[in-house]
């Protein structure tokens, strides 16, 4: 005979509403619409006019609401987001399922944006910086020291464009790309010029070759390259910069502060700055005449070469390829050109690299009068855009949904407090 079972017993927690809609993150109206769908169930408070929630029932649809939002993506706990905007394959990308090599070689860096901002091809699209936004943002840049790197300059032209724009705050969907079609030529607007007249005129990459190349009067494949270069880099997934503006939006920091985020991020020398080694690098082989001392130079030191590898491409980066092909168009590249191309060669007998972007940005900049830190500018600029378009997208998403839990590691509270 079994023995008799003890009877059980209430021993469920119950949460108010608005305990409830703090541990969900959203306002007690959402909780009874999760109530009204059948996702959460409910309990009159016995006397009262409230009701109270079983909390094992919204903690688990907690958890659910964060897996769908902000989850694992099955590949050692990395973060994913869901994003409509860019799709990375094995040899392809693409922006908003359409190849994004294809749409960068055949439409101007403006219409690029357009469509990663609104998911419609507008042909003809310029960007125009207001005059008072210039203003204040070449002031603020004027200030800095010679010495400032390209982003601080932008990052301080930014904050001082969202100084003179009242409206900044506000983060709909029609005001955001407006805020990126008057930011991204007040930036370029606001770097100094680069031993000649500025140009304040034309296309994008036209005003921005002004500001970077030393080479007054450019032929047309090399502003095709520029601008190619600028529409490839427009937005590549949740790369590490592209995550601190979604992390800034999620928090509803208006757009330039977004972007200053992003801006904070790129500085560094394994992501926006890698041009800038690559091209030194470039420079050196140039000067020399073989890749293969300054490789073994670089392998002496214990450093990675830059311009090479990509954790998202076995094979080269479909960004180089297509730029490589364009430069190729251009006579005065032909050096830089062989001198990459001697750079992978070398390189290949110790690891199978293939050239990433940053190898042909510079080559880019190495050829067309630029400096070093001028592929960091193009980056920049060119990633304004994504960024943009990241922000927007995260302004429709629940606020503050990026919130990891830490790992503590310390130590085993309670301690004594210190002497």
């Amino acid at each position: 005979m079994r023995d008799q079972e003890p009877a059980p017993q209430d021993t469920e927690r119950r949460l108010s509403t608005k305990e409830a809609a703090e541990l969900l993150g959203v306002k007690p109206e959402t909780v009874y619409a999760y109530v009204s769908r059948g996702q959460l169930s409910s309990r009159r408070v016995s006397g009262g006019r409230g009701s109270t929630f079983d909390a094992g029932e919204v903690e688990a649809l907690a958890r659910r609401n964060r897996r769908e939002s902000v989850g694992g993506s099955g590949s050692g706990g990395e973060l994913s987001v869901r994003t409509r905007l860019t799709l990375i394959g094995s040899d392809r990308y693409f922006f908003r399922g359409v190849d994004a090599v294809d749409l960068a070689t055949r439409h101007t860096y403006e219409e690029v944006a357009e469509w990663l901002w609104t998911g419609r091809m507008l042909p003809g699209s310029t960007f125009t910086a207001p005059s008072a936004s210039v203003a204040v943002a070449r002031r603020a840049v004027a200030a800095l020291p010679e010495h400032a790197a390209p982003a601080d300059l932008l990052r301080v032209a930014t904050i001082a464009a969202a100084t003179a724009d009242p409206l900044r705050f506000d983060l709909s969907e029609g005001a955001v790309p407006g805020t990126a079609r008057t930011l991204i030529p007040t930036l370029v607007a606001a770097l100094p010029p680069a031993g000649h007249r500025r140009r304040d005129e034309g296309p994008l990459a036209h005003r921005l070759w002004s500001r970077l190349s030393v080479h007054k009067d450019p032929d047309e494949a090399s502003l095709r390259a520029l601008d190619t270069a600028l529409a490839l880099l427009v937005d590549h997934d949740l790369a590490a910069s592209t995550l601190a503006v979604r992390l800034a939006a999620s928090a509803r920091a208006h757009a330039y502060a977004a972007v200053s985020a992003g801006l904070g991020v790129i500085e560094g020398p394994l992501h926006g700055a890698a041009s800038g080694l690559a091209h030194r690098l470039l420079q050196d082989v140039l000067d020399q005449g073989d890749a293969a001392p300054v490789i073994a130079d670089e392998l002496r030191a214990g450093r990675r070469i830059p311009g090479l590898g990509h954790r998202l491409y076995p094979g080269e980066d479909p960004r180089a390829r297509a730029l490589f092909a364009l430069l190729e168009q251009i006579p005065r590249a032909e050096p830089a050109l062989l001198a990459a191309r001697d750079i992978v060669e070398t390189t290949a007998r110790h690891a199978p690299l293939h050239a990433n972007v940053d190898l042909a940005l510079a080559v880019l900049t190495a050829s067309c009068g630029m400096a070093p830190s001028a592929g960091e500018t193009i980056f920049a600029v060119a990633r304004t855009a994504g960024w943009i378009a990241h922000a927007l997208e995260e302004y429709g998403e629940r606020p503050l949904r990026m919130r990891p839990s830490g790992l503590y590691t310390g130590p085993k509270p309670p301690q004594p407090l210190p002497e």
